[in-house]
């Protein structure tokens, strides 16, 4: 009886760290795509522009200008990079939410069988 509360309590501990793992995950792909929304704002004002607009970029305290074709290949970049990303992300979620569901299997047939093993005890 002992043993199975244990074991009971270590699977309760291992599912609240995957809870709180796949909350991190979600605040992290919610933070990559209000990047992304940003990036392809960017990239529409670009698309708006003339070959010979200025651009500038801010470095620092200081604005420095930059090649429009510079500046289109840097936020094409990001929005790779970011998206990307994002897969890994939802990649992990979805391995998080498979081992969350195993664990809580498994906390629900430890939880069942107990009142059982309670009554063939006595």
């Amino acid at each position: 009886m002992a043993d199975a509360q244990h074991q009971l309590q270590a699977l309760s501990d291992e599912y609240q760290k995957l809870q709180q793992d796949l909350q991190n995950s979600i605040n992290s792909r919610q933070k990559l795509e209000s990047q992304q929304q940003e990036n392809k704002g960017v990239q529409k004002e670009f698309a708006s522009l003339k070959d010979d607009a200025n651009i500038y970029k801010l470095v620092g305290p200081v604005l420095l200008k930059q090649d429009k074709t510079e500046a289109v290949m840097a936020v094409d970049g990001r929005l790779e990079f970011i998206d990307k990303e994002i897969r890994r992300i939802e990649k992990q979620i979805k391995d998080v939410q498979e081992k969350s569901d195993q664990i809580r299997s498994q906390i629900i047939q430890i939880q069942s069988e107990a009142p059982q093993a309670a009554a063939q005890a006595v």
